[in-house]
């Protein structure tokens, strides 16, 4: 055992023997970052916990439960259709629309705006997936009268984030020139739509693009990135280069956001990361609790909201009433989500 001894000056002041002073500044910098160490471990603790008791009410409540059951259902059916989905799809012209089988609240999208039924919609997957992801979605979009719904591929083996935004870039304009629409709308699953939003944000896609919709997208990054040694993955983890780009200023854009995230979503971790933030984006939300990450293009909800934001149908003012039951239904959610690590 070493003990360092000193002296008093007349002052009172303690002062180190000469050349002490460098020993004792190591062992307090050692101290400080000990401390450091353990407030950071026992952060991390409590977070775990707190995020382990957050799923456990999740995943175990009544409609945690149908999520669940939903999530399997899907993911078996996903795994059937994933070979169809590696062929890359072709872009097809819109021939007219038959409505005769359609239900009144359905058929009306066609005939209310035609502006927006022409509007092509352009579907982009995730991260190790493809466009079978989105058979239900596109089926569906159709089903409401959009004419041209186009899903794309791009390659599993991306490594750059940057570089699949520019492909989006040559898509859009493909489908821009086929079709002779001005703008296209966008909807990206989870990795996708953090890849359309690079595009808009970054490489002036937000001339082009009317409506960007991501579902489960982490804006902010997700821990699960961490389990996946890629340079794709890399770029998704919280603090990356590139979300830290996305978070730069973005005067001017005049795209709109519809941002789709779930309380369940055992993908993007926390949860809260696949909401979106940002001063210069026009963003509305949807917020659901009982649909699991997979599941997002192929829930009912979803895709019902979804097909009324990119008809424009949102946009008529809420009524008084509403408008004050809403209020009080934010309120609540705030004070719910203040003990909540999805929020």
């Amino acid at each position: 055992m070493i003990f360092l001894r000193g002296d008093h000056s007349k002052t009172g002041v303690y002062r180190l023997p000469l050349g002490m002073a460098p020993v004792t500044e190591g062992l307090h910098r050692l101290a400080r970052t000990a401390g450091g160490a353990r407030s950071v471990v026992t952060t991390a603790a409590q977070e775990s916990v707190r995020a382990a008791g957050y799923a456990l009410r999740t995943f175990t409540s009544p409609a945690g439960l149908r999520g669940l059951v939903q999530e399997s259902a899907w993911l078996a059916a996903h795994l059937v259709l994933y070979p169809v989905g590696l062929a890359q799809e072709t872009v097809r012209q819109p021939s007219g629309y038959r409505t005769d089988d359609l239900p009144p609240a359905q058929r009306s999208l066609v005939c209310a705006d035609l502006e927006a039924a022409g509007t092509p919609i352009l579907l982009i997957h995730g991260i190790m997936d493809n466009r079978s992801v989105f058979t239900v979605f596109r089926r569906a979009l159709r089903k409401r009268g959009f004419g041209v719904v186009h899903a794309i591929n791009y390659s599993v083996l991306t490594g750059d984030l940057r570089s699949a935004a520019r492909e989006v870039g040559a898509h859009v304009e493909k489908l821009r020139e086929l079709t002779g629409s001005p703008k296209v709308h966008i909807v990206g699953h989870s990795l996708g739509g953090v890849i359309a939003r690079y595009y808009v944000q970054r490489l002036g896609g937000s001339e082009f693009v009317d409506t960007l919709v991501t579902l489960g997208s982490p804006h902010t990054g997700t821990a699960t990135a961490y389990l996946m040694p890629t340079p794709l993955a890399r770029q998704l983890r919280p603090g990356s280069d590139v979300l830290a780009e996305l978070a730069e200023p973005a005067p001017d854009c005049p795209t709109r956001f519809y941002v789709v995230w779930s309380r369940m979503d055992e993908m993007v971790v926390p949860q809260r990361n696949a909401r979106l933030h940002h001063p210069d984006l026009d963003v509305e939300e949807l917020e659901v609790d009982d649909v699991g990450h997979l599941s997002l293009p192929v829930d009912s909800r979803t895709v019902h909201h979804v097909a009324n934001r990119l008809a424009r149908r949102g946009e008529s003012p809420i009524h008084p009433v509403r408008q004050r039951r809403a209020r009080r239904e934010r309120l609540a959610d705030t004070q719910r989500e203040r003990s909540s690590p999805a929020s």
